[in-house]
C-alpha cells in the first residue's frame, strides 16, 4: 500500500512535519516515508490531503475492573478527599471488592464497552494494569481479561502487574505478609503464565512505602520483568528516585517530584508520565514539575489513567487537551505525550513514530495541522485507522 495526497506528522524531533507526504506500507510495516516526489512507483491510494499520525498510545489504565464508584465522586464535591475516602473503605478498596465479585465474563464486556470508546480515538496500543483482585485468583482473572481484549479487538495490550496497589481488608495489619504473597505468589504466578509485560507498583502514604516497593521491585527484577511506579502523586516518598535506581520504565502522576527526583529519572532515562484526569478529578493543586522535566530533557507522557475513582476518563484527545490547559504542555509536547514518549514509556521500540522498520499503526485525521488534536473538546476528527499495515477503521479516501 503506497498512502499519498497527505501531510505527515513522523514525530521524529517533535513534529517532524512533511507536508504532501506519502507512505509505502508492506507486511505490516513502514517501508518507506518522505515527500511525494520521491516515493517508490506503486499504485496509490490518495488520502485527500488528511493528516496521518503515529497510532496513538494509551500508556497507562486501570481499564479493568468491576463496580462503580461515582458515589465517591458525590463525596469529593462535597469537601471529602481521596485519602478520607480510602481510609474509611472506599477508593481502591471498594473497586477490589466488586473486581473479585464479578466473573471474567463480565469484566471482559465491561472492559470492552470501555475499549471501544478509546480505540474510537485512533488507539492502536493500550496498557492495562491489575491491581483491583490483591489476590492471586483475582489478579490473573484481570490480566488474562486484558490479553483477550487484545484479541477481540484491533488493539496491542500492554500487561502491567500491580498487585502491590494497596493493601487488601484482610492484610490490614499485615503489610510484610502481603508483600510476602505478591513477591512470592501473585507475581511469580502471573509472570509464569505469561500474564505480565512489566511490574508496577503504588508507592504513597495511602499505599506502599519505598522499602515495600523496593521489595517488589527486587522480585520483579528476578523475572526479568521491567518495572514502573506511581509515584509522588500526593506526597514526596522518594518513589521517584528509587524507581531510577532500577531504571524504571517510567515514573507516573509525579505532581511532588522535586529537582532530586528528576535529576534522579533523567540520568536513569526513565519517562514521567503525566496523568491530567487524576490531577483534575481530585481537584489537586500540587503541579508536576514541567519546567524541570523538559530543562533535563526527560521525556513526558500523556495517559487517562482510565480508572473507576480518581479518573473515570475515556478520551485521551480529552487528555491532550487538559495537558496543555493544566499542566502548560504545548501541543507538540502532548501528541509526542501519546504516541513517541508513550512507546518509550513502555518499553517499546517499534512504534509511536512514522519511519522505515517501524509497525504501520497509523491514525488518519480530517484536520489540517497536528495541534489541531488538542486544541478542541468534545470533537473527534478521526477518519481511519490502519494497525499492522491494515485498514481497521473507518476510510481513507
Amino acid at each position: 500500500m503506497l498512502l499519498t495526497n497527505l501531510n505527515l506528522a513522523t514525530m521524529r524531533g517533535g513534529y517532524g512535519l512533511i507536508p504532501n507526504a506519502a507512505i509505502h506500507i508492506e507486511g505490516g510495516g513502514i517501508v518507506w516515508a518522505g515527500p511525494r516526489a520521491e516515493a517508490p512507483k506503486l499504485p496509490p491510494t490518495d488520502c485527500g490531503g488528511k493528516l496521518v499520525t503515529p497510532g496513538l498510545i494509551d500508556c497507562h489504565t486501570h481499564l479493568v475492573y468491576g463496580g462503580n464508584r461515582a458515589n465517591e465522586f458525590e463525596m469529593r464535591l462535597t469537601g471529602a478527599s481521596y485519602a478520607d475516602i480510602a481510609k474509611a473503605g472506599g477508593g481502591i478498596a471498594s473497586t477490589v471488592r466488586a473486581t473479585r465479585a464479578a466473573s471474567e465474563g463480565e469484566l471482559l464486556a465491561s472492559a470492552l464497552r470501555r475499549l471501544d470508546t478509546l480505540l474510537a480515538e485512533g488507539i492502536t496500543t493500550i496498557e492495562i494494569k491489575s491491581g483491583y483482585g490483591l489476590d492471586v485468583e483475582t489478579e490473573l482473572r484481570m490480566l488474562r481479561v486484558a490479553r483477550q481484549l487484545g484479541k477481540e479487538r484491533p488493539v496491542d495490550v500492554v500487561t502491567t502487574f500491580l498487585g502491590a496497589h494497596t493493601f487488601p481488608p484482610e492484610f490490614k495489619d499485615r503489610r510484610q505478609d502481603y508483600v510476602d504473597l505478591v513477591c512470592n505468589q501473585s507475581l511469580p504466578a502471573a509472570a509464569s503464565a505469561g500474564l505480565a509485560d512489566a511490574v508496577d507498583g503504588f508507592c504513597e502514604g495511602i499505599a506502599f512505602s519505598v522499602e515495600e516497593t523496593e521489595r517488589v521491585f527486587k522480585a520483579a527484577k528476578a523475572m526479568g520483568l521491567p518495572v514502573k511506579l506511581h509515584a509522588e502523586q500526593l506526597s514526596n516518598l522518594g518513589g521517584a528516585k528509587l524507581a531510577a535506581r532500577y531504571e524504571a520504565l517510567s515514573v507516573d502522576h509525579i505532581e511532588y517530584l522535586d529537582e532530586e527526583g528528576v535529576s534522579a529519572i533523567a540520568a536513569s532515562g526513565t519517562v514521567a508520565v503525566l496523568l491530567p484526569g487524576a490531577f483534575y478529578y481530585l481537584r489537586e493543586k500540587q503541579h508536576p514539575p514541567v519546567t524541570a522535566l523538559r530543562s533535563r530533557k526527560v521525556p513526558i507522557a500523556i495517559a487517562t489513567d482510565l480508572n473507576p475513582g480518581s479518573s473515570p476518563v475515556h478520551s485521551l484527545l480529552l487528555v491532550m487537551n487538559m495537558a496543555c490547559v493544566l499542566f502548560t504542555l504545548t501541543p507538540e509536547e502532548a501528541l509526542l505525550g501519546v504516541t513517541a514518549n508513550a512507546a518509550k514509556a513502555l518499553g517499546l521500540k517499534d512504534r509511536g513514530v512514522i519511519a522505515p522498520g517501524m509497525k504501520a499503526d497509523l491514525a488518519v485525521w480530517d484536520v489540517e495541522r497536528p495541534g489541531d488534536l488538542a486544541y478542541p473538546l468534545g470533537f473527534n476528527p478521526l477518519a481511519a485507522v490502519i494497525r499492522n499495515g491494515e485498514v481497521v477503521r473507518g476510510s481513507l479516501k
